[in-house]
């Protein structure tokens, strides 16, 4: 047993933090059949349709297959959708089962207790991205333009999405109310974002429309760093990411710093 007055101050104000990220990296873990398993399965599957039958078939963009087009946005999807679904089914449960209240009375900040959500959420995502990538192999050959720049702006979608996930969370007064998020607004989003074609082919009108999605920065930003062409650049690309992240970790703090509706 860890004696606890012979500990450094700065490790017993971390330690409700590190046991808070351990506690939801089990979660997700013990439940890997379907936090994790079924998304790649599901992303397989995409990857069958589009790499396997129609990859080679179509293009959609000079010099590229449609196998080669689509999977950065599938790589994505996965990892947007993952991170999306865990810190908003985590944080709703608490709120709804009532033990939200025992992790409020704990010595933990309001950005550790972000930061410790956001963490595990990032984890899970990134995971399900990594092996859909590795899956995708089987389908056809990536450039990998800018791997780093493509590390980035996973990792930045990921933790844009478990801010949102955060939010969602606190604002959905039921199940039904949760998933209304993900089924009538982000995957709209996602689809509409360029993950199938690309909005340089649309009409004019539709193509100036498509700027307004924020999924469009996402994922045309992913797939540049990738395959070395997208339709805006990469600074771009990462600048309104970057900005979009930032206000929704501003929204999630004034949230769970003020104890907004923590409690069903």
């Amino acid at each position: 047993m860890i004696d606890r007055l012979h500990q450094p101050r700065r490790f017993i104000s971390w330690l409700p933090f590190a046991t808070l990220l351990q506690k939801e990296v089990r979660r997700f873990l013990k439940v890997a059949f379907q936090t994790l398993l079924t998304p790649i399965v599901t992303a397989s599957l995409y990857l069958f349709v589009f790499g396997a039958t129609l990859g080679q078939r179509i293009s959609v963009l000079e010099g590229f297959s449609y196998a080669q087009f689509v999977i950065p946005g599938l790589i994505l999807m996965g990892v947007i959708n993952n991170s999306f679904a865990n810190t908003s089914s985590s944080l709703f449960i608490s709120r709804y089962l009532g033990n939200i209240v025992d992790l409020l009375v704990t010595p933990i900040t309001p950005p550790q207790l972000i930061l410790a959500y956001t963490l595990a959420a990032m984890l899970r995502g990134l995971l399900v991205g990594s092996v859909v990538l590795l899956i995708s192999f089987f389908f056809a050959e990536l450039p990998f333009a800018s791997p780093g720049a493509a590390a980035a702006m996973a990792a930045m979608a990921s933790f844009l999405f478990a801010q949102f996930g955060l939010v969602a969370a606190i604002y959905a007064n039921s199940f039904d109310a949760l998933s209304m998020f993900n089924n009538f607004l982000i995957l709209p989003l996602i689809y509409l974002g360029g993950v199938f074609y690309p909005v340089s082919i649309l009409p004019p009108f539709w193509a100036r429309l498509s700027h307004i999605n924020p999924m469009f920065y996402l994922i045309d930003g992913f797939r540049h760093a990738l395959l070395g062409v997208g339709d805006l650049p990469l600074g771009t690309a990462f600048t309104v990411a970057g900005l979009m992240a930032a206000a929704l970790f501003v929204w999630a703090s004034l949230l769970l710093g003020s104890g907004y509706r923590l409690r069903l």
